[in-house]
């Protein structure tokens, strides 16, 4: 068996890249750019005004201006001003030709067709946005490696960009092992247990914005389960095998893998709970065989699964470390580090019952993990712990 941070490492050390792919920008969400992005134009296109307000050729000897247009945002029509002359203005419209400055339309008083500025501090310029200011032709608008975060997608699309270079997300199959899996909603027979793993599995790979993922259900039979998975590495660019990793006679992943010709990296760590995981690799794909206890597929998956799904579309894990004291006094044997369901708070980090690895109620309360390391078998309340925070 080998070690929590060597498993970390020989998994890290296997991540290549996604090919990148160019994609609708309505589509990019939450990917990561593969190609830097340079602006095509000025942003604004144009001098605009950032009110609603009268523009002017701003002359700080005159106050009173005559009206003689209007600019709306939108509009195609020019106009012109002259000294002494203004035109009613609207946010994001031109300027008129001619005008420097926007008055906005709490600060002036109007009779007809005549306003008189009543802004003290007015000045050459005021509430103009002046060509290129958000960007100019040709700067550098965004770097490759960058999220494309909300704010980023409204800012490309707000200097014309409609399509982007990224590194997409990875295609994902789930196969799930086990004669004794019923499907909720169905009554179970002696010997039979409700299958839960596949709706963990698929919230958590949703909610980081890996939505093509193909579910298998296989028969514990090897033949059965080669010919599946041989077709789900076909398919998918990572594939979590559910079940069947342990030693049992009806345990067939290990042989599996290798007539499909994954080369096995490592079977078992110094862990607890998913001592069982396997990891393995074909050409550029990844292969991960899963305890089959709920609790250990959801404590691997935020270990290992996820910042390797993450890495392949060049992104950071969404499990952050902290450390945080621990609430109480904790005692484990030595030789396998333990991760334990618990809740964080303050800086804080208490265990919860129900530890087992078949039980998902407590991590079903829980938003973190407590690493405790395999060489410490007595952990004092107040003493500092490794914490893997979980998304939300």
């Amino acid at each position: 068996m080998i070690t929590v941070d060597q498993a970390k490492q020989i998994i890290a050390e296997n991540i290549t890249l996604l090919q990148p792919v160019n994609v609708p920008l309505n589509l990019a969400a939450r990917h990561t750019l593969a190609a830097d992005i340079y602006a095509k134009f000025d942003i604004p296109a144009f001098r605009q005004s950032s009110m609603d307000g009268y523009a002017i050729k701003f002359e700080e000897s005159i106050k009173t201006y005559t009206l003689v247009g209007e600019m709306a945002a939108g509009t195609n029509q020019s106009l012109t001003i002259g000294n002494g002359e203004t035109s009613r203005i609207f946010t994001g419209a031109p300027l008129p030709e001619g005008a420097d400055t926007v008055v906005m339309q709490e600060k002036i008083s109007r009779s007809a067709d005549q306003i008189t500025i009543e802004d003290p501090k007015a000045t050459i310029g005021l509430n103009v946005r002046e060509k290129g200011a958000e960007i100019k032709a040709g700067a550098l608008a965004m770097q490759a490696g960058s999220l494309l975060t909300p704010a980023a997608l409204g800012f490309l699309a707000g200097i014309g960009i409609s399509e982007v270079t990224v590194f997409p997300m990875p295609k994902v199959s789930i196969i799930l092992t086990g004669n004794e899996l019923q499907q909720p909603g169905k009554p179970l027979a002696f010997g039979q247990v409700y299958e839960s793993n596949s709706y963990s599995l698929s919230a958590a790979l949703k909610s980081e914005g890996i939505l093509d993922i193909n579910l298998l259900w296989v028969n514990d039979n090897l033949e059965s389960l080669t010919e599946t998975l041989h077709t789900a590495m076909n398919e998918s660019d990572v594939v979590l095998l559910n079940g069947g990793v342990s030693v049992g006679d009806y345990d067939y992943v290990i042989a599996a893998a290798e007539k499909c010709g994954i080369e096995q990296k490592f079977h078992k760590i110094k862990q607890k709970p998913g001592k069982p995981l396997y990891f393995g690799t074909k050409e550029q794909k990844l292969v991960f065989g899963l305890p089959g206890n709920p609790s250990s597929v959801l404590s691997c998956y935020y270990n290992y699964v996820l910042p390797a799904i993450k890495a392949l579309s060049k992104q950071q894990s969404s499990v952050k470390e902290v450390e945080a004291k621990l609430e109480i006094d904790y005692e484990k044997p030595i030789g396998l580090t333990h991760f334990l369901k618990g809740i964080y708070a303050n800086g804080k980090a208490k265990p919860l019952n129900a530890q087992e690895s078949f039980r998902l109620s407590s991590f079903a309360q829980s938003n973190c993990l407590i690493r405790l390391n395999e060489d410490q078998q007595y952990f004092m309340a107040g003493e500092k712990v490794t914490v893997l925070l979980l998304p939300e």
